[in-house]
């Protein structure tokens, strides 16, 4: 289906060279010499992407831009304004709110055509990303795979799963529930980091489901490290009463009050190794589900290969095998320095956010933001080494 483009501008000239490059390209050209301040119009159209001629900065057209903006059936669609070189920098700053991109007019239809395809896939990645992580969802998802079929390349595709996210997220609140999301998805970032290849992806499904895709031959570390670096953090998002007793008080599905385990978390892998094995995304999620319903009756994190495939080793790893090369003592950097009242929950909160968003070492972000000193940080870190090198004997 051809994309469609709906051009607003008042200079008939542009109109018409624009329909003849757009059309050729393959796209449907919608021409409109303005819009009024009522969108109905554009919702008729239902562009894919709007090039908006306002060199001329009219009020009118430069509200327009904000409205579509405003709206929540239109906020998605890139606005591309065409504006007057004498008047760029007045006419920016008015726009900021309501435009994606702009280029000077007249423009190159070449070059606009480029700024149309880009703001095109940003808008696509953007619509089908999680809001929370930042991570493409399902439809991107579903064209990586489909991608791997299509040139043939073995692929393991491993589907996460937090353990009593529910749970936790009653107890605690969603804010807190977030903050074991976004914390997920930096460690599984990390996890393919160190262990899978650079052509490695990983999504965001929803909720506390992520999805990854490695190779066959890394997906043992990938899952072991992450696992790993999973049950060793993920305790001190609970209060310490709760990590010491390593359990909750929620209601169950049925609302009664019981006992629910702290998070753990299971990951199910689907191995593709020739191209006749699999050759759908619905095989895929049917393995997965198999997989996880048999991990769900299991207490504490794993992670399982698909059995059916015999040329990769049968791997279920049970919690010990992985707790037991865990530094016994660990605690993370961040509780370190609340229980030395070093810094406040808030303070750690903001640095968390941009740890997780950025990548970026939470000391150095905690010194960054002025809440940490270098001396201060070299105390903690000591500390943590010290807990981590003392062994129960």
């Amino acid at each position: 289906m051809d994309k469609k483009i709906l051009i607003v501008s008042p200079d008939e000239n542009l109109r018409e060279v624009l329909n003849f490059c757009f059309d050729g390209w393959g796209y449907e050209v919608f021409l409109r010499n303005w819009v009024h301040h009522d969108i109905k119009a554009v919702k008729k159209v239902s562009p894919d992407v709007i090039v908006m001629d306002v060199c001329a900065a009219k009020k009118g057209q430069l509200e327009m831009c904000r409205l579509l903006k405003d709206d929540f059936t239109t906020a998605f669609i890139p606005v591309i304004t065409l504006i007057n070189k004498r008047q760029l920098r007045t006419q920016l700053l008015t726009l900021k709110h309501g435009v994606d991109d702009y280029l000077i007019k007249p423009p190159d239809p070449l070059d606009l055509r480029v700024r149309v395809e880009m703001a095109l896939r940003r808008a696509q990645y953007s619509y089908y990303a999680s809001a929370l992580t930042g991570l493409p969802g399902g439809r991107i998802i579903e064209e990586v795979v489909n991608e791997r079929f299509a040139h043939n390349q073995p692929f393991s595709f491993g589907y996460v799963d937090i353990d009593n996210f529910k749970y936790f997220n009653d107890v605690y609140g969603y804010l807190k529930g977030d903050r074991v999301i976004m914390q997920t998805a930096y460690m599984l970032y990390n996890a393919l980091k160190q262990h899978g290849n650079k052509e490695d992806f990983i999504g965001h499904i929803g909720g506390d489901d992520f999805v990854f895709i490695t190779t066959p031959d890394r997906y043992t570390k990938v899952c072991h490290g992450f696992i790993t670096l999973f049950d060793r953090v993920i305790p001190f998002h609970y209060s310490l009463r709760d990590r010491r007793r390593s359990f909750i008080i929620a209601r169950d599905r049925t609302h009664k009050i019981r006992r629910q385990s702290l998070m753990s978390v299971s990951v199910a892998v689907v191995n593709r190794l020739v191209p006749s094995e699999i050759t759908h995304v619905i095989q895929i999620n049917e393995r997965v589900a198999e997989i996880k319903h048999y991990l769900k009756g299991l207490e504490g994190s794993h992670y399982m290969a698909d059995r059916r495939n015999t040329d990769i080793q049968k791997t279920v790893a049970p919690v010990g095998s992985v707790k037991e090369q865990m530094p016994v003592l660990y605690k993370p950097l961040g509780q370190i320095l609340l229980d030395r009242e070093m810094i406040s929950q808030e303070q750690l909160d903001e640095a968390l956010r941009l740890h997780w968003k950025r990548g970026l070492i939470l000391g150095e972000t905690l010194k960054e933001l002025g809440f940490l000193k270098e001396k201060e940080l070299q105390e903690a870190l000591k500390t943590q080494q010290s807990d981590v090198s003392r062994r129960p004997g």
